[in-house]
């Protein structure tokens, strides 16, 4: 499973940071370090909306209060 976060200046401000330090958590929580590949990339072109990740290329828009409600319903439910 490929999971992209948003990391351009749009998103960063809404907390992509934060966004990817959760899921790198989430992901090292439930041991999905060698099912889960986690990267970062520019403008997906949603900057209208929270952060812009993407799971096997479906967008989502998730902010750092929505992340464990997002891992948990498309990615640990579909590993």
């Amino acid at each position: 499973m490929k999971i992209t976060v948003c990391i351009g200046s749009s998103c960063h401000i809404k907390g992509s940071r934060q966004v990817v330090s959760q899921l790198q958590e989430l992901i090292s929580q439930n041991n999905l370090g060698d099912k889960v590949d986690l990267g970062g990339t520019f403008c997906m072109g949603q900057c209208q909306k929270s952060v812009c990740v993407t799971v096997d290329g479906t967008f989502h828009s998730v902010s750092p209060e929505t992340v464990t409600e997002f891992f948990n319903e498309n990615v640990l439910s579909k590993v």
